[in-house]
């Protein structure tokens, strides 16, 4: 076979050298890397493969003698060059049955160890670049919680001094964004301490039950004030006191809770703990925050979990975010043993579960007993109570969303009110979360409710009592109404 067939090998351009002989030991092809490591050039094809390999084949007048046993194992040989210097080479020569060859595969040692000293110097260098870069972070997000806290500080004394209801208004929606500011802070420098792997787990002797009472505390009025239920269930199974990272189970929690919050506009949210699997005094707990919020297309799911990364670039236009802390949670968990997942279906809430591994507080470690475990790990079989949770979840969603159902309409009437009592009182921030809930309830209603609807969320959005008040009241009586009468208004 002679050069002009080169193109029929799919190893022309690699790296590795690559030569095929026939009995005569005459070499009838050799790729781009022998031609020119071996700087033969063109002229390598014809030659005998005894030039090349001179130790391991002699030239014989029946073609060549050998004592090199043709099998997959890599051997290590000396190859020459035309000018006969040398190098040494990693090498398998098999026979091809089928094209009636020798086949000779062999890499260049002092390359491939050159390629590994880079290698492991761009690695040195991308590391040290990782550890300035952490260091780097962490240090300014260290300056920038000092003057922020600063602020924080002064606004919060000044808030208590001031009695015009109009600057109290100005001066807490400052408090909110240092809080907000110090949220992405922390953030951020959490991802960088994970970054460069200094997170460790701090583990210690807790009462579970109180934990979970103080992330109650965490988000309760701010869930309730948005009109939206707050379920928080510990199973009688789990243990008293555990013994874990109190701090880093609190931050998930507090990150999971805060999402739900933040996309949720109707229904409930709920925060469920059961006890899966237990191995000696390991016990393996079970979390499920659930909520009828926005949902997640499935096609997104893979950006969750990602840094820096929203489902939609309009999520962070409209709700904030780094994307980091579904990130930094997902590595939490991963650092307790445990697998954190989603499930959720567009406008029909979302369920997020993670599991994680602790030591029983209240076990005797001399103890040999096992429980039967019921673990989930992401891929197998999905604990009976867990289904339950959610396929309830699932059902109470669909209730509160079906415009007419009695559900809507219950909530429907508790949120008008709630937003009526906040317009009065001019508190427009929490009157545009609840006309986000209206929006959201009305979605499959008729067209003249649809309409009336974003004539108020639009007076809302411009703090406009007048308007808000006659939105109010075209609603009421568009509502009063039987569907199938109507109720005709003008257009947008």
């Amino acid at each position: 076979m002679g050069m002009d067939n080169a193109g029929m090998f799919p190893v022309e351009n690699t790296l590795e050298m690559f030569l095929s002989f026939d009995r005569a030991g005459i070499i009838t092809y050799a790729n781009t890397a022998a031609r020119d490591k071996l700087e033969y050039g063109t002229e390598l094809c014809g030659n005998y493969i005894s030039s090349i390999f001179p130790n391991e084949f002699k030239k014989t007048e029946q073609g060549f003698s050998t004592e090199y046993i043709f099998d997959n194992q890599i051997r290590n040989l000396t190859a020459y060059r035309k000018n006969l210097t040398c190098f040494p080479v990693e090498a398998r020569i098999v026979w091809e049955e089928e094209r009636s060859e020798y086949v000779c595969m062999a890499y260049d040692i002092l390359e491939k160890e050159f390629l590994n000293q880079e290698m492991e110097r761009v690695q040195q260098e991308a590391e040290q670049a990782l550890k300035v870069r952490s260091e780097f972070v962490a240090n300014v997000t260290h300056e920038l919680r000092t003057p922020v806290n600063g602020i924080l500080g002064n606004i919060m004394e000044l808030t208590q001094q001031e009695e015009d209801e109009k600057k109290k208004r100005a001066l807490q929606l400052i408090e909110r964004c240092c809080g907000d500011m110090n949220k992405l802070i922390n953030n951020i420098l959490d991802f960088s301490k994970l970054e460069a792997g200094k997170f460790v787990l701090e583990t210690r002797r807790f009462d579970f039950r109180n934990m979970i009472d103080y992330v109650r505390g965490n988000h309760q009025n701010k869930i309730t004030e948005k009109g939206l239920d707050f379920f928080v269930t510990v199973s009688p199974e789990v243990p008293e006191y555990i013994v874990g990272d109190e701090l880093k189970i609190v931050q998930i929690l507090n990150n999971l809770l805060s999402n739900a919050q933040k996309f949720t506009h109707v229904g409930r949210i709920s925060l469920e703990i059961i006890k899966t699997a237990q191995i000696k005094n390991m016990v393996e707990l079970y979390f499920l925050v659930m909520d009828t919020g926005i949902g997640i297309k499935k096609e997104d799911f893979d950006k969750l979990f990602k840094s820096f990364s929203q489902v939609d670039a309009s999520i962070s236009r409209k709700y904030g975010g780094t994307g980091l802390g579904l990130n930094i949670s997902r590595q939490f968990v991963e650092m307790m043993g445990g697998a954190i997942n989603v499930e959720s279906e567009e406008n029909r809430g979302t369920t997020f579960t993670f599991s994680i591994w602790v030591t029983d507080g209240d076990a005797d470690t001399e103890e040999d007993s096992v429980e039967e475990p019921s673990v989930y790990t992401g891929n197998g079989e999905v604990p009976a109570a867990v289904l339950e949770l959610q396929q309830k979840n699932g059902a109470e969603t669909e209730a509160f969303r079906k415009y007419g159902s009695p559900e809507n309409r219950e909530l429907f009437d508790k949120t008008l009110s709630k937003m009526v009592l906040c317009i009065e009182m001019e508190n427009w921030q929490k009157a545009e979360d609840f006309m986000e809930t209206l929006k959201q309830l009305t979605e499959e209603a008729p067209r003249e409710v649809t309409r009336c609807i974003l004539r108020l969320k639009m007076a809302v959005q411009k703090a406009n009592y007048d308007k808000a008040i006659n939105g109010l009241e075209e609603l009421k009586a568009i509502m009063e109404h039987k569907p199938e009468e109507g109720m005709q208004t003008d257009g947008l």
